[in-house]
Order: structure tokens, then C-alpha cells, then sequence
């Protein structure tokens, strides 16, 4: 073999591994690219579907009169924080355009049985801090408030609380937890309604709501039987014009009697501010003491006068 001719078979053979080389290196790695592709697109496409499915909860402030002749529709609603009942403010200006078109409707003549029903809603991820059943009773009770601080009668608005699952905060506020029924009350849906408050009113007379607390200590920790008596308690105040109820605070024999007077009266006020916290209107509740003159239990053990540490709050 020539020199020459070695020197063309060597370029010969450098061209053909460059060839080879060449398609290792871009036809292969194109080929394990292709699943890296479909990959990321599915994860993209999995991380949107996730988006989705946990978009914020955001319900609107809609009112829709049965007889046709009320409607207001807002995407804006009442807001609270996580675990909370205090409306955050301020409030949309739509909101307010709304309750003052509904207080409009209830005053126009021939509306005197028209109602709303207002529920508020809370998930199982939220602790209850209130004093009521459940924190969507709370969130409706802090609406109705508000829509009576606007000129409409509490007699004319009923509050219920529901769980809802589905709930999707918007970071640490959960948008618009509340909904709204406009309905007209049938004569005997009244008759049987004031019946009931009648009843309620003799039952809590009877067996009042009575809070106990911890040696010269003046906190409140409700179970789920004082909490719904306190409901049935705003109900009858809301329901019942010119309604009250007294808080009597009471104390063990420990201490001299001016010391326990004053005491008994601070549990009595405490009670009160608590009971305003949850909604009920200061005016509405008077406070008294009795100190250590009404005893229910012996003062000789500390089981008996753990028990008459207490507040007792019926309806007047």
C-alpha cells in the first residue's frame, strides 16, 4: 500500500467513527430526552390539576326573595380569619349596599313575615373558639349582629352553623363562609316559633346556664351542654323585644364576705364581657353578687366549694 493510499483510508475510517460517534451522542440522547419531555409536561399538567382542585373557596353575598320581588347578587361576602368569628374589616361596600337594600324590603309594607335564614360554615381543621355549638353558629351570630347594627331587627333573622368539608382557605382567611335565605314565615310557622321561646324561656328559668371557675380565678371553659343553653339563650334575646338576662356572680366562704362581694361581682362582670365577646348586646345583661350567701354545696370540702365558685345567668 502506497503512503498515499494509507492516508486516504485513514481519513476514511475518521470520518465513519465521527459519523458513529456523531449519532451516539445526538440521535441516542434525543431519543432519552423524549421521555424526559413527556415527564415534565405531566408534572406541570399534575401541578395544575392541584391548582384546581385546591383554589381558594370564595362565596358570594346572595339574597333571592321567594315572591320575585328581591334579589342582590355580590361576589363579595363577610371574611374571617382561620378559627376565628370576628368579621374582618372593613366590610365591601357592596355588602353594606346589600344589607341596606334587604332592610329596605323587610320595612316595605306587606313584608312583615319575610325572614333570612343566615348559616355559617367552618371545617374540621379550624378550633372553635367561641362560646357557641360550633364556629359557623359563631360566624353567623357575629352577621346577624352586624346586619342589626344596620337598622334589621334580630327578630328577623335565624342563625345556624354547618360543617363543610370543602372548605379552601385563602392562606389563613376563609372568604365568604356564609350564605343567606330569604323566606316568608307562615301564621302558625310564628305561633309555633313564639310557643317554642316560651318554653325555652321556663326551661333555662328553671335550669339556668351556670359557669363555674377556678379558685380566685375568673376564665370560662363551656362543654357542649352549657354551649347550646347559650344559644337557645341569644335566640330568646333576639327573638323577644325588650328581653334581658342577669349574671350572678357567687363564691366559696373563703375570705372575708367584702372580699368575696367583690368577687362575686367580678365573676358577674366577667361573665357579662364574655358573653358580649360572643354577641350578645351589653345592654341586655345586668350583673349582680351574692358573694358566699348562696351556697349549693358544702364549704367544707374543696369539691363542694369548687362548685359554688360559679356564675349563674338566666333569663329575667
Amino acid at each position: 500500500m502506497s503512503k498515499k493510499s494509507g492516508y486516504l483510508l485513514g481519513m476514511l475510517l475518521t470520518i465513519i467513527i465521527c459519523m458513529i460517534l456523531a449519532w451516539i451522542f445526538c440521535c441516542g440522547a434525543g431519543a432519552s430526552a423524549a421521555p424526559t419531555t413527556d415527564k415534565q409536561e405531566t408534572t406541570v399538567d399534575d401541578q395544575n390539576a392541584v391548582a384546581a382542585a385546591t383554589a381558594a373557596t370564595s362565596m358570594g353575598f346572595n339574597l333571592r326573595g321567594t315572591d320575585g320581588n328581591f334579589a342582590f347578587t355580590s361576589n363579595d361576602n363577610f371574611n374571617f380569619n382561620s378559627s376565628d368569628f370576628a368579621i374582618i374589616t372593613p366590610v365591601a361596600g357592596d355588602v353594606n349596599n346589600g344589607i341596606a337594600k334587604l332592610k329596605g324590603y323587610f320595612d316595605a309594607e306587606g313584608n312583615d313575615n319575610k325572614m333570612v335564614n343566615i348559616t355559617g360554615y367552618y371545617d374540621s381543621d379550624e378550633v372553635n373558639n367561641s362560646a357557641y355549638a360550633n364556629l359557623g353558629l359563631a360566624r353567623a351570630t357575629a352577621v346577624k349582629n352586624y346586619f342589626v347594627d344596620q337598622g334589621i331587627s334580630s327578630s328577623r333573622i335565624n342563625t345556624y352553623g354547618e360543617l363543610r368539608e370543602d372548605l379552601v382557605p385563602d392562606g389563613d382567611i376563609y372568604r365568604g363562609p356564609v350564605s343567606y335565605n330569604l323566606y316568608a314565615q307562615a301564621a302558625e310557622d310564628e305561633a309555633k316559633a313564639q310557643e317554642d321561646l316560651a318554653n325555652m324561656a321556663q326551661a333555662i328559668k328553671a335550669d339556668p346556664l351556670v359557669i363555674y371557675f377556678d379558685y380566685s380565678e375568673a376564665s370560662v371553659n363551656l362543654n357542649a351542654q352549657q354551649r347550646k343553653k347559650l344559644g337557645d339563650i341569644t335566640r330568646y334575646l333576639d327573638k323577644v323585644e325588650g328581653s334581658s338576662i342577669t349574671v350572678e356572680g357567687h363564691t366559696d366562704s373563703q375570705g372575708s364576705m367584702s372580699t368575696n362581694d367583690r368577687l362575686g361581682l367580678e365573676r358577674a362582670e366577667f361573665g357579662k364581657q364574655y358573653l358580649q365577646n360572643n354577641g350578645i348586646a351589653g345592654a341586655k345583661i345586668k350583673t349582680v353578687t351574692k358573694g358566699e350567701r348562696n351556697p349549693i354545696a358544702t364549704n367544707d370540702t374543696e369539691e363542694g366549694r369548687a362548685q359554688n365558685r360559679r356564675a349563674v345567668i338566666t333569663i329575667n
